[in-house]
């Protein structure tokens, strides 16, 4: 007779000061007591893996995602969590980490942005979570305009040029980044400025989703390409 149980953990990224950053939670109960890990728990008879996720990720960081993806299924190891056979589908999620508030609840101590640069070592199988979502991440940053996801409605096009670089630890040209950029058309120039440390105060862009998915329909493929 089976007696597995079906959890989902989530690996939220977010970004600031040119750093990426993944939101731990702090256990409260059980054999992993004060260790940090992803935000997650059991999935309840009544609901979807997705409604799953969306819940525990609000019951424990008080984080509500746009973009949310599965990511991947983690079962091989019959013993990665020491309580019970314990089957984790992982999501990956990206949010503007300047405009949200975390706060720790239900079965969380304590919640935290960790650079992934930086991680303790996690409850669980989590650090192997956390990587498998980097690479992801890593990776649909070259052929989707997610990185928008990970920035503030409007930001300096210098701001998108350090995100780029410093998640893929690559080195751009920057000129024809800026150039391709634009012309994919799915950036506005707004009529706002920011005032940066040096130099004179720079226009702001955004992202024009709308645009992008009208462009999708049409054949249009994203593509950014690093030496």
């Amino acid at each position: 007779m089976q007696n597995i149980r079906v959890a989902v953990d989530a690996v939220v990224f977010g970004y600031a000061n040119h750093k990426l950053y993944v939101l731990l939670i702090q256990q409260k109960f059980g054999g992993s007591q004060l260790q940090w890990a992803l935000p997650g728990g059991l999935v309840q008879n009544d609901e979807t893996l997705k409604a799953a996720v969306e819940r525990e990720l609000k019951e424990e960081t008080n984080v509500s995602v746009k973009y949310l993806e599965q990511l991947y299924t983690f079962g091989d190891d019959v013993h990665r969590d020491h309580r019970n056979r314990v089957i984790s589908v992982a999501y990956l999620a990206l949010v503007d980490s300047s405009n949200i508030e975390i706060q720790a609840n239900t079965d969380a101590l304590d919640v935290a942005w960790f650079p992934v640069d930086e991680l303790p070592d996690l409850a669980f199988d989590h650090n192997t979570i956390v990587h498998k979502g980097l690479q992801r991440l890593q990776a649909k940053l070259t052929y989707e305009p997610i990185g928008f996801d990970l920035l503030p409605q409007t930001f300096l096009f210098s701001d998108l040029e350090a995100l780029y670089t410093s998640i893929l630890k690559k080195e751009i040209d920057r000129r024809n980044f800026r150039k391709k950029m634009l012309g994919f058309g799915i950036l506005e120039e707004t009529e706002f400025y920011c005032q940066q440390k040096a130099g004179r105060p720079a226009k702001l862009f955004q992202f024009k989703p709308a645009e992008y998915q009208r462009l999708q329909q049409e054949g249009f493929y994203f593509e950014i390409k690093f030496v």
